[in-house]
Parts: C-alpha cells; sequence; structure tokens
C-alpha cells in the first residue's frame, strides 16, 4: 500500500478526476451523447460493462448509449437512470495516470418491460491526463447485486 501522501497537485487531480465521473454520470442519466463520449480518452478506451458488453475503444458503446437514450415508449423515453457513484478511492500512479474505485447505486425504470431495477456495484477505472484534461482510459463496472421488478398497474412514471 502506498503510504506517501498526497502532494497539493495530486490533490488537486484527484478533485479533477472526481469532477470527471461526476461528468460522466450526470451525461449518462441526462442522456447526453456527446458528454458521455468526452469523459473518454480519443482512440483505444478499454469499457467492460459486464452483462451490457465490453469494448476496446468508445466509439461502440456511444453509439449503443445514443440509441438506448434515445429510444422512446409512447410519450416517455423507453428507459430513465439514476447513477449514484460515492467513496472514491483514487492513486495517482504518476502525474499522468491515476486508477480510482467507486461504490455505485443504480436503478432504471424501463418503460418497454414494464420493470424498475435497482444495482450495487463498483467501478474501476483508470484515468490518463489527454491534451491536458483527465479522461477515462479504462472503466470496468462489475454487478455485486440487483433486483428487478415489475411496475405496479397504478404507477405513473414521468420522464
Amino acid at each position: 500500500m502506498n503510504t506517501a501522501r498526497p502532494t497539493t497537485d495530486h490533490l488537486a487531480d484527484i478533485e479533477a478526476i472526481k469532477q470527471l465521473k461526476h461528468r460522466y454520470w450526470r451525461a449518462c442519466d441526462g442522456r447526453d451523447g456527446v458528454g458521455f463520449r468526452a469523459c473518454f480518452i480519443r482512440h483505444g478506451a478499454r469499457i467492460d460493462y459486464g452483462p451490457m458488453g465490453s469494448f476496446d475503444d468508445v466509439e461502440p458503446m456511444a453509439r449503443i448509449f445514443e440509441a438506448v437514450t434515445s429510444a422512446r415508449h409512447g410519450d416517455n423515453f423507453a428507459v430513465a437512470d439514476q447513477h449514484h457513484g460515492m467513496m472514491p478511492e483514487i492513486t495517482m500512479i504518476s502525474a499522468t495516470e491515476a486508477v480510482g474505485t467507486w461504490a455505485l447505486q443504480f436503478r432504471q425504470v424501463n418503460m418497454v418491460h414494464g420493470t424498475e431495477t435497482t444495482m450495487v456495484g463498483h467501478y474501476d477505472d483508470r484515468y490518463v491526463v489527454e491534451d491536458g484534461e483527465w479522461k477515462i482510459a479504462a472503466c470496468t463496472c462489475t454487478v455485486q447485486w440487483s433486483i428487478t421488478r415489475p411496475l405496479g398497474d397504478a404507477t405513473v412514471v414521468i420522464n
């Protein structure tokens, strides 16, 4: 375990990485494909979302993201997501590389299937500086548990 105290520069970098991850989750929840894509390195980002798929570049995942987040079901979007990331552990590897682990609470309403899913998991990420900004170079989401239940007949969803 690295017991060295972080420098002031490292603390600023860690804060920038936290803000990057928060932008990523806000883009996911806000159906913001441009914002989602902007969180990753230009080429070669390794993404592993478990059952959703694994990718050796962000572009295939960005296309799936756009399709899923823009799909409609009647007057609503087909899915509505809510990501809550917390308890970050970010370790600086160098001035331009870091790794991080985040706890995740995720909730999704799927209008097509008439279900609500709650999931708990964690992200393991690798971050690098590209063009002077921190970007996600690798992202693995591991599900610890989830539950999916039907929406009741009286359920009203507005999204």
